[in-house]
């Protein structure tokens, strides 16, 4: 996009509010500015609908009084006494929290990484409307393609200043490209609709936008004239990549650590037991090189390491920043996220890691089955683990994918889903949850 912007500045003035928050009273604090510059153009059936840019730099502040801790958030040209001053006096009125904290400081990174997040490449408005126009071009010359819900492009820069009172002072700044586009085929009430897409740090690793045009338009079509499948249990489903990144999500989310503390997953008991079919791992990696969620540090100044989160099937660890870990009697993993003014574990680079069948002889080996490629609603209950989203795919006969199918219901509980997983030997890692093809037995399905 352009040379990466001097965060000197920001570290200065993030520091000087971090001096005057301790001078006005605070027992420690941390500063933090946000930065985000973007660039995107949308367009439909051959023209620009829309150009829009935007940049911020968002500072907050964080103080901690005792037990006590309050933030405040602030753009650009703020005052740095009366900020600090306000966000003192706002702490000495909440109530007391015993886990919050800033991490220990024999924790903190305090040297540089380069990961190779950025890229200086400029990509001006017009080269992001010549790639919209050609991805949505693409899509429309396939055959039976009757619409376009319109395309995009995108390139866009963000990144994180952060200091503390205990002697950590650090940024980093990532970029992003993208474009995409969604196809229609058919028409009236037949019409069915399809995408695709990427993104990626560096331009020069982006999909052509003419093939991410083709792929799109080809699968809108391969969904015309769908049925409804037969309600029935004990069926196998098969998940599309582009839908087993949801699965892996819904682990991420039940073994994230501020869950575990509320008691609000359903595998808050299952730490050092199989959650997963033996032979499986997940994995988490904060430092993979041009990785899509890869950081130096974490939002407490922490450096994570890669992680196996399951091990042959035995859940290991939860994701963990200083508060949740402390609450559950445990040291963070360097998985702290700043969310508006407050720290939360997530996860990184997370990965269902590939199996050894290829998907082509996964879907073989299936009599009768469903294929997914498509989720709809929210029906994954983290607290009871049960199982419920609407659905759309592809029919499995005697091992061959063979009509669409929508309108159906899939369900389950996501104990057993998890325990009879069966991954295949694909796997895309440009997503920073990356899954391969997944089959899973003894699923119901509503239909018809």
């Amino acid at each position: 996009m352009q040379e990466p912007i001097d965060s000197r500045h920001l570290l200065e003035r993030a520091s000087e509010l971090v001096d005057l928050a301790r001078k006005a009273g605070a027992d420690a604090a941390d500063a933090v500015v946000v930065r985000s510059r973007s660039r995107s153009v949308s367009v439909r059936l051959g023209k620009v609908e829309g150009v829009e840019s935007s940049e911020s730099d968002d500072f907050s502040l964080r103080v901690f009084l005792g037990k006590r801790v309050a933030s405040v958030s602030a753009n650009p040209g703020f005052d740095l006494r009366t900020l600090a001053e306000r966000a003192v006096a706002m702490a000495k009125a909440s109530p007391e929290d015993p886990f919050a904290c800033l991490a220990d400081e024999a924790d903190l990174a305090h040297d540089a990484l380069d990961l190779g997040l950025f890229d200086p490449t400029e990509v001006e408005s017009a080269a992001l409307t010549d790639a919209a126009l050609a991805a949505e071009a693409a899509a429309l010359a396939v055959p039976g393609v009757t619409n376009s819900s319109g395309a995009g492009a995108s390139a866009s820069m963000g990144g994180l200043v952060l200091v503390t009172s205990h002697g950590f002072s650090g940024s980093y700044m990532a970029t992003r490209f993208g474009r995409g586009v969604s196809a229609i085929a058919g028409e009236g009430v037949n019409m069915q609709r399809d995408y695709e897409g990427d993104s990626r740090l560096h331009f020069a690793d982006l999909d052509d936008a003419e093939e991410i045009g083709r792929k799109a338009g080809e699968r809108a079509v391969r969904r015309l004239n769908p049925r409804k499948a037969d309600t029935g249990s004990g069926l196998t489903v098969i998940y599309d990549p582009r839908v087993s990144r949801g699965l892996v999500g819904h682990i991420a989310s039940a073994i994230n650590g501020a869950a575990i503390a509320r008691k609000t997953s359903f595998l808050k008991d299952k730490m050092g037991q199989q959650i997963l079919a033996r032979g499986l791992n997940i994995t988490d990696n904060p430092l993979i090189h041009k990785g899509p969620s890869s950081r130096p540090f974490d939002g407490e100044g922490v450096r994570g390491d890669a992680m196996v989160m399951v091990e042959d099937g035995v859940l290991q660890h939860w994701f963990l920043a200083t508060s949740a870990a402390r609450e559950l009697g445990l040291k963070t993993n360097g998985r702290g996220v700043r969310g508006g003014n407050s720290v939360s574990p997530s996860s990184t680079n997370l990965a269902l890691e590939p199996g050894d069948v290829s998907p082509e002889d996964l879907i073989k080996g299936v009599a009768s089955g469903f294929y997914v490629t498509e989720m709809i609603g929210h029906g994954a209950n983290l607290v009871t683990g049960e199982y419920s989203r609407g659905a759309s795919g592809f029919w499995i006969e005697n091992g061959e994918l063979t009509y669409p199918v929508s309108e159906v219901t899939i369900a389950s509980n996501m104990k057993d889903m998890f325990l009879s997983m069966v991954p295949a030997s694909d796997i895309d890692r440009k997503y920073g949850v990356a899954a391969p093809t997944v089959l899973i037995e003894n699923m119901t399905i509503a239909g018809k």
